[in-house]
Parts: C-alpha cells; sequence; structure tokens
C-alpha cells in the first residue's frame, strides 16, 4: 500500500492521487504535531487558570471586541470557525457560568444575540494576561520576527484558501 510520501513513477494513472515528496510530509507531520500540541498545551492552561476551554476563552473575547459586547450567534460561529451546534452548546455553558446572555434578535425573530455580561468581563480580565503569557511562551518567543511574519502571510494563505466565498460553500458556520 502506498503512503502519502511514496515515489509516484511516472507511468501513474491519471486517477492516481498526487503523493507528497518526503519533505512536504515532513513538513505535514511537523504542522500536525505543533496544532495538536499547541491546541492542547492552551487549552490545558486555561482549563487550570480560568476553567474554560480554548474555544470558550475565543467566545469571550470575540465577543468583548464586538460593539455592544454582543454579536448574532451566526456571526460568532463564524468568527469562531464553529458549527452552529457547537457554538449553540458552548454558549449554553456560557450562561450557565453567567459569563454571557442570549437576547431575541428585535429584527427577526429566530435570530439571537451573544452578548458579554459584566462577569464576563471581569473573568476574561482575569484569565487573558496567563493566556497571553502561555501564547507568547509556546509560539511567539520560540520564533523571529521575520518567522513570525512568514507563519502570519503563510497561515492566512492556507485560511483564505479553505474560506470560498461562492454560495453552497461547507464551511462549519453554514452546518
Amino acid at each position: 500500500m502506498k503512503t502519502a510520501s511514496a515515489s509516484v513513477p511516472a507511468s501513474a494513472s491519471v486517477d492516481e492521487p498526487k503523493w507528497l515528496t518526503d519533505e512536504e510530509q515532513r513538513v505535514w507531520r511537523s504542522y500536525i504535531e505543533a496544532t495538536t500540541l499547541l491546541e492542547d498545551h492552551l487549552d490545558r492552561q486555561l482549563q487550570r487558570d480560568a476553567g474554560m476551554p480554548h474555544v470558550y476563552y475565543g467566545l469571550l473575547v470575540t465577543l468583548a471586541e464586538s460593539p455592544g459586547r454582543r454579536l448574532r450567534m451566526t456571526e460568532l460561529a463564524m468568527h469562531a470557525k464553529i458549527t452552529r451546534s457547537r457554538l449553540s452548546h458552548a454558549v449554553a455553558r456560557l450562561e450557565k457560568n453567567g459569563w454571557v446572555r442570549r437576547e431575541d434578535c428585535p429584527s427577526d425573530k429566530r435570530g439571537q444575540f451573544a452578548v458579554l455580561t459584566e462577569e464576563g468581563v471581569r473573568v476574561l480580565k482575569r484569565s487573558a494576561p496567563g493566556h497571553v503569557a502561555a501564547v507568547r511562551q509556546a509560539l511567539f518567543d520560540r520564533l523571529t520576527p521575520e518567522q513570525q511574519k512568514s507563519l502570519g502571510e503563510i497561515m492566512r494563505i492556507v485560511a483564505e484558501g479553505l474560506q470560498p466565498s461562492e454560495a453552497g460553500a461547507d464551511l462549519p458556520w453554514l452546518r
């Protein structure tokens, strides 16, 4: 059985996948390992210091940065790059903690807003310094300014390529 790093002979059929080169395979596996470890590291830090997973922290930050500390649920799902179902579950947990509340949308009977509460603001202010220190230690302190710039450019290109704008695109927040 061929692996992603197997060499493909010149006579390979058109249906044959374009296998990753050995170097591409090394890059891919390094990316997977690094992103998995980074997400785990940040998740553990936030669970330990703030009692919330990384995704919840991201939701609180997004709401804090939004006008009136509120966003429609669909917009919040889009910012977080998660499904509406996952967002609904997360917001329910944040509501239970008193950090977020839902409000009906006056212009759309089916729509709802997620609103950051004063308690949510306090939790965010308490947890932000430790989170920023964890991000800095795990990522930015390990890279030169040039590497940071390159990483930002690379991730922007990848993200833009995975977010098609045409109707019917299969994106998490549309599911």
